[in-house]
């Protein structure tokens, strides 16, 4: 049980494939549009029910609750080496250079 105040992230579908807009691009069209949003859960809920959050700028949104206290996940990617003697360079003609 999650609870009601609790920190969390809720799904929703904003709009079928089907009810896109014509003028976006046709790999867009074959997707739904989709909303991740976190807020303070409104009142206790299971993982999976459909809620109502306030967001931390007062909204008030539903949807499918999907997760409690989210963080974030994502990063820049793996070391790229080629980008250290990138770094020298641009550093070199910046403020080394002869001009």
């Amino acid at each position: 049980m999650v609870k009601k105040g609790d920190w969390v992230r809720i799904h929703k579908i904003i709009l079928k494939p089907e009810e896109r807009a014509p003028q976006v691009p046709d790999d867009t069209k074959k997707v739904p549009l989709e909303m991740w949003t976190k807020g303070y859960l409104d009142a206790d809920a299971e993982i999976g029910s459909d809620v109502s959050v306030t967001t931390s700028t007062g909204r008030t949104e539903t949807g499918t609750l999907i997760e409690v206290n989210p963080s974030f996940e994502h990063d820049f990617g793996k070391f790229v080496p080629e980008l250290l003697v990138i770094d020298k360079q641009v550093r070199e003609i910046l403020f080394g250079g002869e001009n």
